[in-house]
């Protein structure tokens, strides 16, 4: 398996980057800077797993926020 060392993603499941956000940031923050109702009503990871997974332009909106964060950490 090749590395990528300048690729926060690599190696992440998507299901690991959701609960590091959720952890960092939480549901309501969540719900404010990507506005998708998994995140606003009654949220939780495996509904939003199920969302994300169907819905290619909201996982890159949570892929985007985790390379923020990311990039947050790291400087």
């Amino acid at each position: 398996m090749q590395t990528q060392p300048n690729n926060p993603l690599h190696g992440k499941t998507l299901e690991a980057i959701l609960t590091a956000l959720v952890s960092h940031l939480g549901w309501a923050e969540m719900g404010y800077r990507i506005r998708i109702n998994c995140f606003l009503q009654d949220p939780s990871i495996t509904s939003s797993l199920k969302f994300l997974r169907k819905t290619p332009w909201a996982r890159k909106k949570v892929e985007d926020l985790y390379i923020e964060y990311y990039n947050e950490l790291n400087t």
